[in-house]
């Protein structure tokens, strides 16, 4: 059977031989792990198209025991990400993050444009990346089944107080009163207004707010814990952004 899709290269897979193993996240198929014949060859057509970052259109399709992609356009390769160790080491967890947790062989539109955003915005510096890390998070979780509950206090269902609880096991909002006994995070108002934008705005305006300096560090703080309380697992790509960073 043979897949045409478009779809952005989140992995390689070290080879010997003329041939690469990708790992592609399609707007189709969601992720595929799939072999390029001849990419490693230095005058290969599908040597770009084939590179971590790559977005291209791709035409796939089922061997006997694995995906083969046999054509690749380029559309966009996003060179700049290179230029900076912490754009690059970003992007990578963008890509990781994907890896664990969009679909695998099944519709995966929105998590291939979210990352897509990301990367674009990340590349031309047009947001803090405090702010691309923590929508990348947030938002992948809730698309992948992780949406947390942020519409009102899990307990007496008030909607919101200067300052409000998250916590990051249950997924859950609280207010001052309701918050005790309950490990949580507190967190301004101005950041629980955030986190209710990543999780609910139109893909359009997912990433037309902004805060202070101060509010971007508390965003990114809960963001990333309620992330691996809620995955349970290391990210290798995090863990080198933020020892860079």
């Amino acid at each position: 059977m043979r897949m045409n899709t478009d779809g952005l290269i989140i992995k390689e897979h070290r080879m010997t031989g003329d041939d690469r193993l990708v790992t592609v996240l399609t707007r189709d198929y969601g992720v595929l792990r799939a072999f390029v014949r001849g990419a490693q060859r230095i005058k290969s057509r599908s040597q770009s198209g084939s590179q971590l970052f790559a977005y291209s259109d791709l035409s796939i399709y089922r061997g006997r025991d694995a995906y083969v992609i046999d054509e690749i356009q380029p559309k966009e390769i996003f060179f700049d990400l290179r230029n900076d160790i912490g754009k690059l080491a970003l992007a990578q967890y963008f890509c990781e993050l994907q890896y664990e947790l969009a679909p695998q062989e099944s519709d995966a539109g929105q998590f291939l444009r979210l990352t897509l955003n990301c990367l674009h915005l990340l590349s031309k510096d047009k947001r803090p990346q405090l702010q691309l890390k923590s929508i990348a998070e947030l938002r992948t979780l809730s698309l992948a089944g992780y949406m947390p509950d942020l519409v009102a206090c899990a307990g007496c269902g008030k909607f919101e107080d200067d300052t409000m609880y998250f916590c990051v096991y249950d997924g859950r909002l609280y207010c001052p009163d309701c918050a005790e006994d309950i490990p949580c995070e507190e967190i301004p108002l101005g950041v629980v207004t955030a986190m209710r934008h990543i999780c609910y705005a139109q893909d359009e305006k997912l990433f037309s707010f902004t805060l202070n300096d101060e509010n971007f560090k508390v965003l990114d703080y809960v963001c990333e814990k309620y992330l691996l309380a809620q995955t349970d697992r290391k990210y290798k790509t995090l863990d080198f952004y933020k020892s860079i960073t």
